[in-house]
């Protein structure tokens, strides 16, 4: 897991999401959460096991997207009122999956300094900005209803990330 899993955690959020405040609020909660332990799985101050981590991650990203599918079936639920409160315990989590993919690679605890984070979080912010525009054009372009493109599209997402789920539970071993 190098940085699709986190992406495909965070465009499903994006298409969660309709009130700018809540989006705002819910990418902040994500981004903080996901820099605490990516720092902490870094420095070696907190690590948890790396098969483990990774198939929740690919579980974290099943959640969002059937998490659009029961939205656009007229359930509201804590993830719909209250985005950030799911944001926050997944960015913790995809912080440990990253950190510990990074230590797999062999940057040790000195090479991941507060630059490094920053631009892993910098580039979060620019895949955010290029999504909703993605997002915004589909919107005016599409003479197809955007609901039922999102709808299919979340399940896209839940497909592969239920793939990856399986393929990374059947690697614990």
């Amino acid at each position: 897991m190098l940085g699709i899993d986190h992406l495909l955690f965070v465009l499903p959020m994006l298409l969660l999401i309709c009130k700018p405040k809540a989006l705002v609020l819910t990418v902040t909660s994500f981004t903080v959460a996901h820099s605490i332990t990516l720092v902490f799985a870094a420095l070696g101050i907190a690590s948890a096991p790396q098969p483990p981590v990774e198939a929740l991650v690919a579980l974290s990203i099943m959640f969002v997207a059937s998490e659009i599918i029961r939205t656009a079936r007229g359930h509201v639920d804590l993830s719909s009122r209250y985005p950030w409160l799911i944001s926050f315990p997944f960015g913790l989590l995809h912080g440990f999956g990253f950190g510990g993919a990074l230590r797999e690679i062999g940057l040790s605890q000195g090479d991941v300094p507060l630059a490094f984070n920053l631009g892993i979080e910098a580039g979060q912010l620019v895949f955010v900005a290029v999504a909703l525009a993605a997002i915004a054009s589909f919107r005016l372009l599409l003479v197809l209803d955007f609901s039922r493109l999102r709808f299919w599209f979340a399940y896209l997402i839940g497909t592969l990330s239920a793939f990856w789920f399986v393929q990374r539970v059947a690697g614990f071993g």
